[in-house]
C-alpha cells in the first residue's frame, strides 16, 4: 500500500511528458512542397510529411483530397514510410489541408 502511494504521485507527474514527447508538426502557407513521408496512419488516413527544407507537415486526408503515381490516381495504401511525395496544401486556420498528394517514386 505504502509503495502505491508513492508510486500514484510520480505517474501522475510523468504524464505531462509523455504528452510533450508527441512529434511537433509545422503550419506553412499555402502552397506546393516536396519531401519524405516519415509517417502514414492509415487508420486515420493520415500522413506526415518531412519537406526539403526540415518542415514536419501532419496531413488529414479529406474526401476532396486526390493521390496520384505516375499520373494515375491510385489508393491512399499507395503510400509507403520513406517514400518521396509532393504535396500542395491549403492552410485553414492552423490546419493543413492536403488538396493534392502526387507519389514522385
Amino acid at each position: 500500500m505504502k509503495l502505491s502511494k508513492l508510486f500514484m504521485p510520480a505517474l501522475i507527474a510523468a504524464v505531462p511528458f509523455f504528452y510533450s514527447c508527441e512529434e511537433k508538426t509545422d503550419v506553412v502557407e499555402s502552397g506546393t512542397y516536396q519531401g519524405v513521408i516519415h509517417e502514414v496512419e492509415a487508420d486515420k488516413t493520415e500522413i506526415y510529411v518531412k519537406t526539403d527544407d526540415d518542415k514536419m507537415l501532419e496531413l488529414y486526408f479529406t474526401e476532396n483530397t486526390t493521390l496520384e503515381h505516375n499520373g494515375e490516381t491510385v489508393p491512399f495504401e499507395h503510400l509507403k514510410e520513406g517514400g518521396k511525395v509532393e504535396v500542395q496544401v491549403e492552410k485553414v486556420g492552423n490546419r493543413l489541408d492536403p488538396v493534392a498528394v502526387r507519389i514522385l517514386e
